[in-house]
């Protein structure tokens, strides 16, 4: 019978590693693991997401998958939503003081974080916690006790605090407390494995000591590896605008994977594909030697992902429009047309439609597209931002896959 436990904890080991750049604690998480195998006990694997904006991405859907991975080995996943954290600002990664969110942004974000989550998870089999519910409890006296475990000098370690006190960026103070509060969300929810990426590092391992502190076996740490945006060089963020985000509509989160270089394309099917893509090895080795398909390839990736979030029958409608639209230049089917009201002298500035239309996010936008040669009304490019449109209906376009009809009286 141990034998059997022995044989299961390294296949579960096998692949929990699958994807991750480290596993720490490896050594104290097989007793554990074989443990929870002979009494039946699940063990409890968190993974803390701040709602610091609404929408989930690709690159959280890598730590989410490895989430999914304990899911389907029988544990318990915990997907905790930092809603006390997002107030004080993760400072992880980042060269100066991050802003805190006010609770109604922090509210209003939260509110479709688990409906997203449920596109990777089995929402009916895991727990949901806010890290407010403790959080919001601490008296002084906890919070003292809490920073009583850490010292400053070991705070400084961290590099990115490290290299802002060294070139003198300012740190404020409140910022030392979020290692803190998340290492604590680990001893509030006792939980045994903790999952995330590599700019978590730092503070994943600081809710191990933590947890000692508190008279607790430390929890082992699964790291993931950062996915890069579609720009090819930040990590992926909606705020540096290189994000697909996991709920965007399948044509647009189509033709955003088909818009990246060939070589960020190998590191997304590695990343992404957490050992479920290993037929596309020989392609990519094919890519990486020059020849091969890269088309081809990346088109498969871009359906893989559209059918992950939204299904088979939305992948391939995804795969013809951009075919349609993006190669063959024509209008999407089913356009609706947009009335927009004349100015008193019979015209409408061209900017001001694309701006009202939502095919820009700004004149400056508008502008920048209109140089590019990427803005059309009915097939025509047009490079002027003064143009005006007089009295009619119009197809427009602005870049490679937004158009719009509209009609001007």
């Amino acid at each position: 019978m141990e034998s059997e436990i022995d044989r299961e904890v390294e296949r579960q080991l096998a692949r929990i590693r699958e994807g991750a750049d480290e596993l720490i604690g490896e050594e104290e998480l097989r007793p554990r693991l074989a443990q929870a195998i002979r009494e039946r006990r699940p063990l409890r694997v968190k993974l803390g997401c701040d709602p610091s904006a609404p929408d989930l991405h690709l690159g959280h859907s890598v730590v989410l998958s490895g989430l999914r991975t304990f899911q389907d080995l029988g544990h318990v996943p915990i997907f905790l939503i930092g809603d006390f954290t997002a107030r004080i600002g993760d400072p992880s990664g980042k060269k100066k003081t991050r802003p805190a969110l006010d609770l109604e942004t922090v509210k209003r974000n939260t509110e479709t974080y688990v409906a997203q989550v449920a596109k990777v998870l089995d929402v009916e089999r895991i727990e949901v916690r806010f890290n407010g519910e403790w959080m919001d409890r601490m008296t002084a006296s906890d919070v003292v006790r809490l920073c009583s475990h850490y010292t400053v000098a070991r705070i400084l370690e961290r590099d990115d605090f490290a290299k802002r006190y060294a070139a003198g960026e300012p740190i404020s103070v409140h910022e030392f407390l979020y290692p803190f509060a998340q290492a604590y969300d680990s001893v509030a929810l006792r939980a045994d494995v903790e999952l995330g990426g590599t700019d978590q590092r730092f503070n994943l391992l600081m809710a191990r000591e933590v947890q000692r502190s508190y008279d607790q076996p430390p929890q082992a740490v699964v790291i993931y590896p950062l996915l890069v945006g579609t720009d090819g060089r930040d990590k992926m963020s909606k705020s540096l605008g290189n994000a697909v985000g996991i709920t965007e509509p399948p044509a647009e989160m189509y033709g955003k994977v088909m818009s990246i270089s060939d070589d960020l394309m190998r590191d997304w099917i590695a990343r992404l594909g957490l050992g479920d893509w290993e037929d596309l090895a020989p392609a990519c080795a094919e890519v990486a030697r020059g020849g091969g398909e890269p088309l081809r390839l990346k088109q498969e990736l871009a359906s893989r992902i559209v059918r992950r979030f939204h299904g088979e029958a939305a992948a391939g409608e995804a795969s013809d429009h951009f075919r349609r639209v993006v190669q063959q230049r024509e209008a999407p089917e089913g356009l609706e047309e947009r009335v927009i009201a004349l100015a008193a002298d019979g015209g409408a500035g061209l900017l001001d439609v694309l701006l009202e239309l939502g095919l820009v996010a700004s004149k400056a936008e508008g502008r920048r597209l209109m140089a590019e040669g990427a803005v059309q009304v009915d097939g025509e490019r047009v490079g002027d931002p003064a143009t005006r449109l007089g009295a009619g209906s119009f197809l427009l376009r602005a870049g490679r896959r937004r158009f719009a009809r509209v009609r001007l009286s």
